[in-house]
């Protein structure tokens, strides 16, 4: 049988989703063995989305077989009592035979938090980017709003990017003001490595009004990762949902 979970978890400690055979502290590496004590053996996770060293997850879904029967509540109560306390099991499901975490998913959000203001905060360092300087967030805005639809988005991939397209959809691609705080949010079929992080450097430089909004049309155009904007840091980044037909 097949059991799906959603795992929330906080990516400040880890290095990331994927085991590592260097023995780095990874989500996966805390994960398998919580997972492996109710189970009674050896689990190996699958995810819908890997994440970098200090990205955050609201609800990564990953899957697993096994031949043990337990409740969905033992999977979920039991699992989360065996992890530590940045990372968790919001639910727990079995799921058909051909599902699969990765290849299933239609689509992907995730969301980049800025905090916005000259002074520091001291409780969102880890969770957030810190932005003092000033921004225009309507050109921002502007800027996004070329970013919508099908595109090749070259510009935005990362070098050790393994997907076999850089074409991708993006579904909508909003900028929230919430006090202090900007919250971007982005959904879309699939991502390319490091293309939310990379959209977002690009998408500072234009409202530092470093660059005007057409900008971001020209750099999209040029499908060269030298001409978009630095790679935002990782701690303002988080992995939102992952979306199915059946689950």
């Amino acid at each position: 049988m097949k059991i799906a979970l959603g795992v929330e978890y906080l990516g400040t400690d880890f290095h990331g989703w994927q085991i590592q055979k260097s023995g780095l502290r990874t989500v996966q590496g805390v994960v398998e063995p919580a997972l492996s004590k109710i189970a009674n053996h050896p689990v190996r996770v699958f995810c819908s989305g890997r994440t970098d060293a200090g990205v955050h997850a609201q609800e990564q879904v990953i899957h697993f077989e096994t031949q043990t029967t337990r409740t969905e509540g033992a999977w979920l109560f039991g699992g989360n009592a065996n992890l530590p306390s940045d990372v968790n099991f919001k639910w727990a499901k079995e799921v058909n035979d051909d599902f699969h975490a990765r290849f299933n998913a239609h689509a992907r959000s995730y969301e980049y938090k800025i905090h916005h203001h000259p002074v520091r905060s001291s409780l969102k360092t880890g969770y957030y980017l810190w932005e003092p300087r000033s921004l225009n967030i309507d050109d921002m805005r502007k800027a996004a709003a070329f970013l919508v639809g099908e595109h090749d988005f070259s510009c935005f991939r990362g070098s050790m990017c393994q997907a076999k397209s850089p074409i991708k959809t993006i579904e909508y691609l909003h900028i929230d003001e919430i006090g202090a705080d900007l919250i971007i949010k982005i959904k879309a079929n699939a991502f390319l490595h490091h293309m939310v992080r990379n959209l977002v450097g690009t998408l500072l430089k234009i409202g530092r009004e470093e660059e005007s909004p057409e900008w971001m049309l020209s750099v999209l155009n040029s499908k060269d990762r030298k001409q978009a904007g630095p790679t935002a840091e990782p701690q303002g980044l988080y992995f939102i949902k992952a979306y199915y037909q059946t689950l």
